[in-house]
Parts: structure tokens; C-alpha cells; sequence
């Protein structure tokens, strides 16, 4: 058997908190939850990260990371009137390999909500900082375009919303986003 260090626990731990909150959400999901998933005892979790909103946030931050790395690979090369068409098959080729990004997008609104509704303010403090790196991302991307990057976000929030209702991929309200996502 070959002993992960705790760095590479860490990483294990952050992937499968990931998914475990994009499904549970913040309340909903146990620390032994992620424990068991990464094969490791709950106090060593607690070893790894102070408690478990540090846990979210670890997830929360990688999630966002992530789909910013999805825009920039996307983008890549690309003349600038491409550009808006390639991030926008990204977060397609998203909705059809991983959902749990989207999903974890979504738990991150909600756990915010609910954080500031009870007077904690630096949660939603690290969160905003994240999307507010995800909005420059999208909006170096587009060529500082505040309108083009606004219209992206916000089919993606739409994207996410549909997502975590349930929709199936074919149902007809993915057909309005993917004509209203493309550009003029």
C-alpha cells in the first residue's frame, strides 16, 4: 500500500468535499461524509483543515478555480472574437461531463445566504472574493467588455439554476440558452 503525504490528503480531502457539498450542500454534508470518502478518520481531517467551513471553502475556492482554468484553456490562442463562442462550449462541455462544479456554485449562494443571515460575514467575504476572481477572469477573457461578460455570467447562473433543479440536458429550456448564449 502506498502512504499518501498529508499534502496529497489534502488535495483527496478538497476533491471529495467538492462533491460531497456540490450534492449536500453545507448543512447537509457531514465531515464524516468527506472523511469516509477520502478513507481517512474524521480527526484526521480535523488535522488537515481547522473545522469545516474551512473544508467548504477549501472546495469552494477549488470549484471556482477550476472553472476559471475551464474559460482560460478555452480561450487560449483564440482571436478575440472567438472568444465568448469557445467559453461558451466550455461551460457546455461542463453541463454534459461534470455537473458537480455547477452544483457546487450553487450550494456556495446558499451557504453564503444563510452565513450572512446569521451575522458571519467573513464566509461570504472569502466566497465574493472567488467570484469576483471568476467575473475578472471572464471579463479579461472577453476584452473588458462589461456587457458581454455580464450576459455570459449571467446564462451561467441560469445554466447553474437548471442544473440544480434537475433539468435533463434536452429539456426545451436548455434550447433558449444555448440560442441566447451564442453571440450576434
Amino acid at each position: 500500500m502506498v502512504r499518501m503525504s498529508a499534502d496529497e490528503r489534502r488535495e483527496s480531502a478538497i476533491r471529495a468535499a467538492l462533491s460531497e457539498f456540490a450534492h449536500g450542500g453545507y448543512s447537509g454534508t457531514t465531515t464524516e461524509s468527506i472523511a469516509r470518502r477520502v478513507g481517512v478518520s474524521q480527526p484526521y481531517l480535523f488535522r488537515l483543515f481547522p473545522n469545516k467551513q474551512a473544508i467548504f471553502l477549501a472546495a469552494a475556492e477549488r470549484c471556482l478555480e477550476q472553472t476559471r482554468q475551464v474559460f482560460e484553456d478555452a480561450t487560449a490562442g483564440l482571436p478575440p472574437e472567438e472568444k465568448l463562442t469557445a467559453m461558451a462550449r466550455a461551460y457546455q462541455r461542463m453541463l454534459h461531463e461534470d455537473r458537480e462544479p455547477l452544483l457546487m456554485q450553487m450550494q456556495m449562494y446558499a451557504a453564503v445566504a444563510a452565513a450572512e443571515a446569521t451575522g458571519d460575514h467573513e464566509f461570504g467575504t472569502a466566497i465574493r472574493k472567488g467570484w469576483e476572481e471568476l467575473w475578472d477572469t471572464v471579463l479579461l477573457e472577453l476584452g473588458g467588455d462589461d456587457g458581454e461578460a455580464t450576459e455570459f455570467l449571467a446564462y451561467g447562473m441560469l445554466i447553474n439554476t437548471l442544473v440544480s433543479l434537475g433539468f435533463p440536458a434536452g429539456h426545451r429550456l436548455w434550447q433558449g440558452i444555448y440560442e441566447g448564449a451564442r453571440p450576434k
